[in-house]
């Protein structure tokens, strides 16, 4: 007979988490277990054997001692009855299960109905629906239905969906193919345990290579009952038993090749019984046995790089098996520099990752590694290479500091000096920091750790290839998205990509006006047009006036002569003062018409930025010219106001009845 054992077998780390937590704080002294451990009396009564005593309510806990939360977690309210009676908690609950609690928690406070789906009595359930107020809890889709029959409210409400970490995915995946379909606003968070799901689908292509599977575990284990139910489906003899005592080898004696799996409450120990017992070749299975388990209880030191798989993601860390004893955790900032990185969007349960160990915590049961160191590793020579090379590199600035910059590149400390910054001396650095920029390595010396690079080399190189273009394709009249790069008295010039071009300040604007910072800005985004250039002196003309909207043509259109306008006025001259109609076109205000009397200067009357009515008198289309009159207004207001006193007059002498 053949005997073939499924590679994720036995405890998960969340289980062994636990188990390791519990016997750990029973050799310190006394500690209470509230509630089973796990599902396997095995365990469980090697744990009473160190001095670990398990309980079934807060309750019966003394008070003041010590009490462990097991893998599948407790409700709200077990904490608050542990703190009154001022108990020390060692929380063992595993992290994908914590992680259901906290978006349940965050569900119902967002005013959602959090729907779980899963065993009801099972105590993970429990766990997260005690997180709640308004929990709901189905077995599946049937469930559901049934549910939302009796309360079609709830189709209208919005739902945030969970399930158990050990659910089937195929249950799952129909639950939410159907809710889609009817529920007005749900949101779906897929939290079957990435080793949960590594498990199933190992059992599943190991009983369809089989003749004969043995699932061990205690039948009060979920987790335990659907790797049954996965196997039935795709091998004819399926056997389910807590210890090789259970098994009877001749209901076997037919199996060419049996295949061995087990649920995450099994211990290795146990799983070593069944190979033995249904064997042929014990001596084999013994040895092969052997390495497996010492390859598990292995020992890593801080250094060390290992190989895992990715079986839980959370928005902080990365949860890694590791194969051995300890589960692995690579925190976000160790397994990226960007600080804008969202981790699901790095990994993927069921990734195979590298890292390097930084930690190993007998005490906390956890191996923490580093991604970024190891990849620092691994980059050091590229970063070396890259100087000969003269390859551009990207990197994250990570802090400013008096000489300037600090980046990160390929997860190797980089200095950028302030002159080599990009940007101008003295220019504020610290908008820079967690930015992404283009740089090159200037200098590299291993031995001191010490990396220097230039961004101001890159932006260098990139301008020159812009400018080239720019250069080979200018021409008059064509159109260029600019940034304006700095200012002065007669214009304004801007970076057309790679080539400053200047706008003088008469091409600024169709307005008059003083100072280019009347119409932009520097960092402004403007629109410019080529009016000449000159290849040999590197010197381009541009102008920014619109030339749909010309100053005389919207004059024409809007006014005619014996129109009244309200015009500002732009320069006073001795013989008279220019006002502006629309920007572009001014009129001259004759002294004789500024006022109905005779007055020595325009500054008598009117001020330069003033706006006053004026009547247009006369249009030179050919020239360009416009007279405006003040005068011509105030001279028909009396008329106006001798016709007003003669109707006062009649209205008196009318004889009044009474």
């Amino acid at each position: 007979m053949k005997v073939l054992l499924a590679k994720s077998a036995g405890f998960c780390y969340g289980v062994r988490r636990a188990v390791d937590m519990a016997a750990a704080a029973a050799e310190r002294g006394p500690v209470y277990l509230l509630g089973h451990i796990t599902h396997n009396d095995h365990v469980i009564r090697w744990l009473e054997g160190k001095g670990a005593v398990t309980v079934f309510s807060p309750e019966e806990v003394p008070r003041g001692t010590s009490v462990l939360i097991r893998a599948h977690g407790e409700p709200d309210r077990v904490y608050e009855q542990l703190a009154l009676r001022e108990c020390t908690v060692l929380d063992a609950t595993c992290p994908n299960v914590a992680r259901i609690h906290d978006i349940v928690r965050q569900a119902e406070a967002a005013g959602r109905v959090p729907v779980v789906i899963g065993e009801a009595d099972h105590p993970e359930i429990v766990g997260i629906v005690g997180c709640t107020q308004t929990g709901i809890v189905a077995g599946g889709w049937s469930d559901l239905e049934e549910i939302f029959r009796k309360r079609p409210d709830l189709l209208e409400k919005p739902l945030t969906f969970v399930c158990q970490t050990t659910a089937i995915r195929e249950a799952w995946e129909k639950t939410v193919e159907n809710a889609k379909k009817v529920c007005t606003s749900a949101e779906f968070f897929d939290t079957i345990c990435g080793a949960t799901s590594k498990r199933q689908s190992e059992a599943v292509e190991l009983a369809s290579q089989c003749d004969g599977m043995i699932v061990i575990g205690d039948p009060k284990s979920s987790n335990t009952r659907r790797l049954a139910q996965l196997c039935q489906a795709s091998c004819p003899l399926v056997a389910q038993a807590e210890s090789g005592a259970q098994l009877i080898p001749e209901q076997f004696q037919h199996v060419k090749t049996l295949g061995i799996t087990a649920g995450a409450s099994t211990p290795e120990w146990i799983i070593k019984e069944v190979y033995n017992k249904m064997s042929d070749e014990i001596m084999e299975i013994e040895q092969s046995f052997a390495e497996m388990l010492e390859e598990s209880f292995k020992t890593l030191n801080n250094g060390d790089k290992v190989t895992g798989t990715v079986v839980a993601i959370t928005p902080t860390e990365v949860q890694v098996e590791l194969g051995i004893k300890y589960p692995g955790y690579i925190p976000l900032a160790e397994l990226t520099d960007d600080p804008n990185a969202k981790v699901e969007d790095l990994v993927k349960v069921g990734d195979e990752i590298e890292a390097e160990v930084t930690l190993v915590s007998d005490r906390d049961c956890m191996v923490k590694l580093s991604k970024k160191r190891l990849d620092a590793r691994k980059n050091w020579e590229v970063i070396e290479n890259a100087v000969e090379s003269k390859e551009v590199l990207e990197g994250y600035i990570t802090e400013e500091n008096k000489g300037g910059l600090v980046a990160s590149v390929k997860g190797i400390r980089v200095f950028i000096p302030a002159s080599q910054s990009g940007k101008p001396r003295g220019a504020d650095l610290g908008d820079m920091v967690k930015s992404q920029v283009k740089l090159r390595i200037t200098e590299v010396n291993r031995a001191r750790r010490r990396v220097v690079g230039s961004i101001r080399a890159v932006q260098a190189e990139e301008r020159a290839t812009k400018a080239a273009q720019v250069w080979e394709s200018i021409e008059v009249g064509k159109h260029y998205t600019g940034t304006v790069k700095s200012l002065t008295s007669y214009g304004a010039f801007v970076d057309i990509g790679g080539v400053d071009g200047m706008v003088h300040i008469s091409e600024l604007s169709w307005s008059r006006i003083k100072n280019p910072a009347e119409v932009v800005s520097v960092g402004d985004s403007v629109d410019v047009y080529v009016i000449s250039f000159d290849p040999e002196k590197k010197k381009i003309s541009l102008g920014m006036k619109d030339h749909s909207q010309e100053p005389w043509t919207v004059f024409t259109t809007k006014y005619a002569v014996g129109d009244v306008a309200n015009v500002r006025i732009v320069k006073l001259m001795t013989f008279g003062a220019f006002a502006e109609i629309v920007p572009g076109v001014d009129g001259l205000i004759h002294i004789s018409q500024i006022a109905d009397h005779r007055i020595e200067k325009p500054g008598d009357v009117l001020a330069e930025g003033q706006n006053v009515d004026a009547k247009i008198i006369a249009i030179d289309n050919e020239n360009k010219k416009v007279s405006l009159s003040i005068r011509a207004l105030l001279e028909e207001a009396p008329v106006q106001d001798e016709a007003d006193d003669s109707e006062v007059e009649a209205e008196d002498e009318a004889p009044v009845e009474e």
